[in-house]
């Protein structure tokens, strides 16, 4: 497992022990012209392989789906605006932000406003154990575990089973955000699902017009749960390596629950480009407000982000088999843990 390293050492480099509002306000400020034009580089071309979707049934379905692959990849970069616009960081106008963020919600199915709050929730508290259960990838303790009973466990083990996870977890997610309407939420959030709920109804009624309800949901399906999937395993993958970062409410520190708590998702190039750089997740962490172009930039001009956790494509698939956070060795764990711990093979931190 590679990690980056500076020539800083390590103890000078606590994010609590450097300047780090200072140096990430350097890059916070965002350019309406890379703005535009990623907006029309992303949705131009969603559209267009659509389009090309629709008339790919005259050659077969299999072609439907090879486009739909390519439209999810679209989806994806299409999320990463709204989740941009969800932080104030794509325009600098706040009404811009929520207009573009309402829009790329509804291409994402994604109630905007709901989805900023649960986020911004999610950034507050990320690596807390205190203050799990939203926003994020539901993660228990090793001792939690233990004592559940064994229905309870069942659910967990599915819940954290990847083909649940990947390929329920989009959907599941869809039928969530359209529940939330009740006193949990505010009102502005409120508004935002049932405003959300009325224009894809509106849309799907169009589009159903036009070229008729089954093809509207054979091209928009496949291509949704690629950028789902896609979606729900780049969150997991940016929190969820071994070394992550949790602790107590008392002990959490926000500036190292992001640095230490968020990977680098070092992914090739054309991947990179379509889920925005969000890879380069602990600065984001850090500062929320840095567009996502400018994200690289901030990482690579300051070394005090280079000591972080790096994770490979390929090193990122094995992150799938940890589902426990281990708190005296404080480290993620896979359920074989546990059949070491009882048999003594585990040593205590």
């Amino acid at each position: 497992m590679s990690h980056v390293h500076s020539a800083v050492p390590q103890e000078d480099q606590d994010p609590p022990r450097w300047n780090w509002r200072e140096v990430v306000a350097r890059y916070q400020t965002p350019s309406a012209r890379r703005s535009i034009w990623q907006l029309c580089s992303t949705l131009g071309p969603l559209l267009v392989t659509l389009f090309l979707m629709y008339f790919a049934f005259a050659v077969g379905y299999w072609l439907v789906l090879l486009l739909g692959a390519i439209a999810g990849g679209f989806l994806v970069r299409t999320f990463i605006i709204m989740h941009d616009c969800g932080h104030g960081s794509f325009f600098r106008s706040k009404r811009a932000n929520d207009i573009v963020g309402f829009i790329t919600g509804v291409l994402t199915l994604t109630p905007y406003v709901q989805w900023r709050r649960d986020h911004a929730i999610h950034h507050a508290t990320s690596g807390d154990l205190d203050h799990r259960g939203l926003g994020d990838i539901t993660t228990l303790t090793v001792r939690e575990y233990l004592s559940l009973s064994t229905w309870k466990r069942i659910k967990y083990r599915l819940y954290r089973n990847p083909l649940v996870l990947l390929g329920l977890g989009p959907v599941w997610l869809v039928v969530e955000q359209r529940l939330k309407t009740k006193s949990s939420a505010g009102p502005k959030e409120v508004w935002s699902v049932r405003a959300t709920n009325l224009t894809l109804l509106a849309l799907f009624a169009a589009t159903s017009m036009l070229i008729g309800p089954t093809k509207v949901l054979l091209i928009y399906l496949p291509a949704f749960m690629v950028a789902g999937a896609s979606g729900i395993y780049l969150f997991y993958v940016q929190h969820q390596f071994e070394e992550t970062y949790w602790a107590q409410h008392a002990e959490w520190d926000y500036a190292t629950a992001a640095i230490r708590g968020s990977s680098y998702y070092r992914l090739p190039a054309v991947l990179n480009w379509f889920t925005g750089s969000i890879g380069l997740h602990h600065v984001h962490h850090l500062s929320p407000k840095i567009p996502n172009y400018r994200l690289r930039r901030c990482h690579e001009e300051n070394p005090a982000f280079h000591e972080v956790r790096v994770l490979t494509l390929w090193e990122s698939i094995k992150t799938l088999g940890l589902k426990l956070w281990d708190e005296e060795n404080r480290r993620m764990v896979g359920f074989g843990h546990l059949r070491r711990l009882r048999s003594g093979a585990v040593p205590s931190a």
